[in-house]
């Protein structure tokens, strides 16, 4: 069956959203890279791809059910953060939203009785708990270590271990 006209334009704006996200933790990486936290940017880099797979899985799917995909203008990212600790804090709101975006996508899809795009976001509803709580553990663990140059360091390492 084909995708409603009202369907595809909700997801239209949602692949905007998703290459939003890319274009953010790119922003992201990229204010790690010039505090030499490569570790940090590294994995701000791998979360911006799968941001932008994400975009792409909504704007195959919309294109399989034969509907029609609008593209948006990407808004320009926030590039100026306090510290790590507050990019994180960022990072787990912006995760929040989105999390909430794809719930608001699923009450659409339930009125529009529309089976296909409901199983399809079950996947993206996995996907935020993972991206929640990966972003709440580092968050947590920046928490924890307040001012230690040392425990910075050592979470760097470790998000530089992150693979694709």
């Amino acid at each position: 069956m084909k995708i409603s006209n009202k369907m595809a334009d909700v997801i239209s704006k949602q692949i905007n959203k998703e290459f939003y996200s890319g274009y953010l933790y790119l922003s992201m990486a990229a204010y790690f890279e010039s505090n030499n936290l490569s570790g940090f940017a590294h994995w701000m880099k791998i979360q911006a791809k799968e941001e932008q797979e994400h975009g792409l899985k909504f704007y195959e799917y919309v294109l399989e059910r034969g509907g029609n995909i609008e593209l948006f203008s990407i808004e320009k990212p926030k590039s100026d953060w306090k510290s790590p600790l507050d990019v994180f804090k960022f990072t787990y709101e912006h995760e929040q939203m989105v999390t909430e975006m794809i719930y608001n996508l699923m009450d659409f899809a339930r009125a529009e009785k529309d089976l296909a795009t409901e199983e399809l976001l079950y996947w993206f509803i996995k996907e935020q708990v993972e991206e929640e709580s990966n972003a709440s553990k580092i968050l947590e663990r920046l928490e924890m270590m307040k001012d230690s140059t040392g425990g910075l360091l050592i979470i760097d390492k470790e998000l530089g271990k992150r693979g694709e």
